[in-house]
């Protein structure tokens, strides 16, 4: 693995030290203040623009919604003033406004004025999940009627139990399934899965995530630990999808090391979840360790500059050398994940590397937030996420790097808030 590279002995960077404690807690209650205007008056979530307003020309994005209203749940238990008020307003939009009460589960989006976009996709319906079990363990009194609705239409239309993945998109009707499977939406369905199971006690969804893991690393492990994200029907890896589209928000061409970054976490997290013992957490954790190298190796400084770069081709060359906070904010996660597992400082100077640089370039001092996008030269850029769209991964963030890494966030967050109210 390369270096990490901060010069700075700041202990602000530090995991742990109580100067990072104070940095991380500032920035967490700086999203809730960012983005707290997010609620439409239809229900659910607008897209942010760089001053935390809302745009109008991208729609409410069901995803979107899922995402503040899972991050207003754990500012809830967080104690956040209006909290649980925007938590429902979320929750509204998905039992309303885009849910689609004709043929069942949930639109991609919405306009303003009513527009659907076509389309039923796993990854929306994942987030539908996390969504939810956040919500129920955040006490609205509306999730346990999404978080219901949620787990039998997933159930019903997406988890192939035969494979042990799940299916990517149908059409609206929920009568047509696309060809196309992907990793992307199976990495959230994980999540999704991990935190249904802490969120409830129903293991059958952490065994289930177990079984994507699997998947996952015997592919990656097979392919010089740069994850295919791609493939057919049949599950055979089509490593040249999206040639022509590289930097696809959600399908982009190539390898991405932001998602060998955040499979390495979450695989840790089953991993640590589902087995006391060493020896059989062993080979997941092997696994994790060698993802995130081979990813920072490929993607960390690829062209000179800092920064990890969006997508690389089968070589580990760059393709798309943007650097997207998302890939950023789930190194935080997964450095200090794989140092509070392994004890090994090579993680904890990463995190420390990765806090230096989202100080010096991607938290936006001035208006609050992460900028989503930066080029090669570390510039704010728009042309695959303009705006700060959402605080879902920026915000995690903040938390998960202190908490269990065995526990999903909201469920070690609603953990924390009994403890505090104990004391």
């Amino acid at each position: 693995m390369a270096a990490a590279t901060s010069s700075s002995s700041n202990p602000k960077y530090r995991l742990g030290t109580e100067a990072n404690r104070i940095f991380m807690a500032a920035q967490t209650y700086g999203f809730l203040d960012f983005g707290r205007g997010f609620p439409t008056e239809q229900g659910g979530s607008g897209w942010l623009n760089d001053d935390g307003s809302l745009d109008h020309s991208q729609g409410i994005q069901t995803w979107i919604t899922c995402r503040m209203t899972h991050v207003y749940s754990i500012g809830a238990m967080l104690g956040y003033e209006g909290a649980p008020e925007l938590v429902h307003e979320g929750v509204r939009g998905l039992l309303g406004y885009l849910h689609d009460s004709e043929h069942g589960g949930w639109y991609p989006s919405r306009s303003w004025d009513g527009d659907i976009e076509p389309g039923k996709s796993c990854y929306t319906h994942a987030f539908v999940l996390l969504a939810s079990s956040s919500a129920l363990l955040a006490g609205d009194p509306d999730a346990r009627k999404l978080f219901d609705l949620a787990l039998e239409t997933f159930n019903k239309y997406f988890w192939d139990d035969e494979q042990g993945l799940a299916v990517d998109t149908w059409n609206t009707e929920f009568t047509q399934l696309d060809p196309y499977r992907g990793l992307n939406a199976n990495m959230h369905s994980t999540e999704a899965f991990l935190a249904v199971a802490d969120a409830t006690g129903d293991e059958t969804y952490r065994q289930r995530a177990g079984r994507i893991v699997r998947h996952v690393i015997e592919w990656a492990k097979g392919n010089g630990w740069r994850i295919p994200e791609h493939f057919n029907e049949a599950w055979e890896a089509q490593l040249e999808y999206n040639e022509s589209n590289k930097a696809d928000q959600f399908k982009p061409y190539g390898a991405t090391p932001g998602h060998g970054i955040e499979w390495a976490r979450l695989i840790t997290q089953y991993a640590v979840s589902a087995f006391p013992g060493e020896a059989d957490r062993k080979p997941y954790i092997d696994a994790a360790e060698h993802l995130f190298a081979q990813a920072i190796a490929d993607g960390w400084n690829a062209d000179g500059e800092p920064g990890i770069v969006y997508t690389t081709n089968w070589a580990g060359e760059p393709v798309v050398h943007d650097r997207m906070h998302w890939t950023l904010a789930e190194a935080f996660n997964t450095s200090a994940t794989l140092y509070r597992v392994t004890g090994k400082e090579e993680y904890e100077r990463w995190y420390e590397t990765f806090c230096q640089y989202a100080d010096e370039y991607v938290i936006d001092h001035e208006q609050g937030s992460w900028f989503h996008q930066l080029d090669e030269r570390n510039q704010v850029v728009g042309t695959v996420w303009p705006g700060k769209s959402d605080l879902y991964h920026a915000f995690q963030a903040t938390l998960v790097p202190y908490h269990d890494p065995a526990v999903s966030i909201a469920t070690a967050m609603k953990a924390a808030a009994g403890a505090a109210a104990q004391r």
